[in-house]
């Protein structure tokens, strides 16, 4: 004989009951919220002390010999500066343009210092015409020894020519460095 009708349905409404608390909890629970990547630093090597041991008499002595002071590998106030042009990666020299196009403008360049640009370091004009881009922009950082890509908007002026912007890197003391880039467009 099984069990009456009534107890098959209490069984299954315990388990509905069991089922939807269990699913209305997990809808409360908070949300989970991703990592943010970092990425990793470079860590120091470990230098592990060296132990002396010498037995005396009676006492044991252990002497530990001093760990060496790490110093960085360059002195940021004896780095030298300097940027190597390498080549045009956008709008050839002498290329055509429309007036009013705008140029996207790119260089590759090298940090061929030993000093390590950050965002005290600048692009400044130094000459020709401005086309519509400002006096000044932010240097992109680069470790030295590597390249990175030089970036300005420029836009083609309104009038037939033709036209050159040449820029130079500058340090945080505003002292100027390495090749000088530009950009020349004829404007038809």
């Amino acid at each position: 004989m099984g069990r009456p009708f009534f107890m098959k349905t209490i069984h299954i409404h315990y388990s509905l009951v069991i089922v939807l608390t269990l699913v209305f909890l997990s809808a409360c629970s908070p949300a989970s919220t991703p990592t943010p990547f970092r990425p990793p630093t470079a860590q120091a090597p470990l230098i592990e002390p060296t132990f002396i041991i010498q037995p005396t008499q009676e006492v044991l002595v252990i002497e530990s010999t001093p760990l060496p002071t790490i110093f960085p590998t360059t002195n940021p106030a004896d780095c030298v500066n300097d940027l190597t042009f390498l080549e045009d990666l956008t709008i050839p020299d002498n290329m055509f343009s429309t007036f009013g196009l705008a140029l996207d403008k790119q260089w590759l360049v090298e940090n061929s210092g030993t000093c390590h640009w950050n965002s005290a370091y600048r692009l400044r004009n130094i000459g020709g015409a401005a086309l519509g881009a400002p006096e000044e922009i932010a240097l992109y950082p680069a470790r030295a020894g590597t390249q990175a890509t030089l970036r300005v908007l420029f836009t083609a002026p309104f009038a037939e020519g033709v036209y050159e912007s040449a820029w130079q890197a500058i340090d945080a003391n505003g002292n100027p460095f390495g090749d000088p880039i530009y950009i020349r467009v004829a404007v038809q």
